[in-house]
């Protein structure tokens, strides 16, 4: 391992990832290839007030050092990373698994290393040869990501450049809504990755693509989530994870969704709770 890999690389002791296990796509093939859609994982940090950042485009750090190498651990055990345009425009990210031993960490090859996914249904991330995620492409340290755009021919340029760092745009249906904002049917989305042979996927954000996930007619599709709550207050204003509120059948309000099979996990200063979605 070189001196930049032994700099950049996270540690996550065995001892710390039992916990994780039980919410974690199964290791076997059998499951892989008899599921019809990827085992998708929805994992966020959040504040107390459930805040993802101070403001849109705001980096903001919730997690402790634990945390930060729980998610790249997380990011091991699944095919796919994915995130909407807003966080790839606004963070410059790698979207690549930094855990000594995988794939530009110590292994050869890209062992251990997901496919990043972005979601950008008006092909607004205008990336270059210098973004970071292919960068690290170029260093042996990530795979070329999957964008996936409601424009029938995304430009040129921007296309040859994915396609030279092993990446490509997949074309999808996007919807438009109300207000004007671009959706993409996550069904549709998740058939696609698994055609891609993609088995697994973990949602990582922003507060968009969480909060379109978590709508009543998509939450179904999550099988396991996972959240990390940092003891503090971001304040009003934030970056709020809440979805749609539902309605029954006389039109009163009841509760978006509710977890079951909840698990409650300290981590240094912070709090791991996985759970699954309420049937």
């Amino acid at each position: 391992m070189s001196n930049n890999q032994l700099r950049d690389a996270l540690i996550f002791p065995d001892s710390d990832r039992a916990f994780l296990e039980p919410h974690l796509p199964p290791q076997n093939a059998t499951f892989s290839t008899t599921k019809t859609l990827p085992f998708t994982t929805l994992t966020f940090a959040t504040s107390l007030d459930s805040s993802l950042a101070l403001s849109p485009g705001a980096r903001t750090v919730l997690s402790g050092p634990q945390s930060k190498a729980m998610t790249h651990f997380l990011r091991s055990r699944h095919d796919a990373i994915l995130i909407g345009v807003g966080t790839a425009v606004a963070d410059d990210p790698g979207l690549n698994c930094r855990i000594q031993g995988v794939g530009g960490y110590g292994a050869d090859g890209l062992q251990g290393q997901p496919r990043p996914i972005i979601i950008d249904p008006s092909c607004r991330w205008d990336f270059t040869e210098s973004s970071k995620i292919l960068s690290l492409v170029r260093e042996g340290r990530g795979r070329g990501p999957f964008i996936i755009t409601g424009v029938q021919s995304p430009p040129s340029e921007r296309k040859a450049l994915l396609e030279r760092h092993g990446g490509k745009f997949i074309t999808l249906d996007a919807m438009t809504t109300a207000a004007g904002e671009h959706r993409m049917d996550w069904s549709v989305v998740l058939e696609c990755l698994k055609t891609e042979g993609l088995g697994s996927v973990m949602v990582e954000g922003g507060g968009t693509i969480i909060n379109s996930l978590l709508d009543p007619s998509s939450q179904h599709l999550i099988d396991s989530v996972i959240v990390t709550i940092a003891p503090t207050w971001l304040g009003q204003g934030g970056v709020v994870v809440s979805p749609k509120r539902r309605f029954d059948a006389r039109g009163e309000a009841i509760p978006a969704s509710r977890l079951t099979e909840v698990k409650w996990y300290p981590f240094g200063e912070d709090v791991v709770m996985c759970g699954k979605i309420m049937a």
